[in-house]
């Protein structure tokens, strides 16, 4: 995470920010959504570099997973899944 930080120049993003598409990314009623269409459904608008930068980390976090046809968000706070997980066997 430190060498995506420092590879960065420029803004870092605000705690809002990263909230704020954080949530969006959450509540969104498609699977996978282009960086593009996402850029259009913030409340406000956030600096190309900076939105990146905010991806990178939830991606970083296991929070989405970025592929080729977009971004898909993939954490899931339900405990009885994550203790299954857990507890589960490794193929």
């Amino acid at each position: 995470m430190n060498q995506i930080l420092a590879s960065k120049k420029g803004h870092y993003p605000t705690l809002n920010t990263v909230i704020m598409v954080e949530k969006e990314l959450q509540n969104m009623e498609e699977s996978v959504i282009k960086v593009s269409e996402l850029k259009r459904k913030l409340p406000r608008q956030v600096n190309h570099n900076t939105l990146m930068l905010i991806l990178q980390y939830l991606e970083y976090s296991n929070k989405i997973a970025i592929g080729l046809k977009g971004i898909v968000w993939t954490h899931n706070v339900n405990k009885n899944l994550r203790e299954a997980i857990s507890k589960g066997m490794r193929l």
